[in-house]
């Protein structure tokens, strides 16, 4: 059986923890539906959703509020009437 980098790179890698198997992320999500229970669990990634989608906007303004005050610097020393 072939174990070279090719199924090297299907290893999911959570940055502080370093690369995570699927053995690992299996317990994990197995621990995570014993403790909040089949009920709560689409609740809970409900909730994980709208906060990652809350993140991504948030940020996603923050760049463009930045981009948009860069372009504003360029363009203070020029005459705007023509």
């Amino acid at each position: 059986m072939y174990s070279g980098p090719l199924f090297a790179s299907f290893r999911p890698f959570f940055g502080l923890f370093g690369p995570i198997g699927w053995t690992e992320l299996l317990i994990i999500l197995f621990l995570v539906l014993l403790f909040f229970g089949p009920k709560r669990l689409p609740e809970l990634a409900e909730s994980i959703g709208k906060s990652i989608r809350r993140f991504r906007k948030a940020s996603r303004d923050a760049k463009e509020e930045i981009e948009q005050s860069i372009q504003g610097k360029d363009t203070e020393g020029t005459d705007k009437r023509g």
